[in-house]
């Protein structure tokens, strides 16, 4: 489903911005002071949520922390010669 709204370019600050409808927002998922790319293609602003890869990574920790997955896969790792004599600390 399309949906079109008109608007005006307004003044903030130096810039110029532009008031997006709730309805708009809420159709794309976008939340309040959500992080945005502007990309300009063929005389159009094309506005999309960023990427956040890490977003829920926090989460996910905790979960694993509270399960008990937090370990070492290998639990052998030590440090060895390379280890000692090239890193610099």
């Amino acid at each position: 489903m399309s949906t079109m709204i008109n608007t005006r370019i307004i003044k903030i600050g130096n810039s110029q911005g532009i008031r997006i409808p709730k309805l708009i927002l809420e159709q794309t998922g976008l939340e309040d002071a959500a992080e945005v790319e502007l990309e300009v293609r063929k005389g159009e602003i094309v506005v999309r949520q960023t990427s956040r890869p890490r977003q829920n990574w926090e989460a996910a920790f905790k979960s694993m922390a509270e399960n008990n997955d937090d370990g070492l896969l290998d639990e052998e790792l030590s440090a060895n010669d390379w280890d000692e004599e090239e890193w610099e600390w």
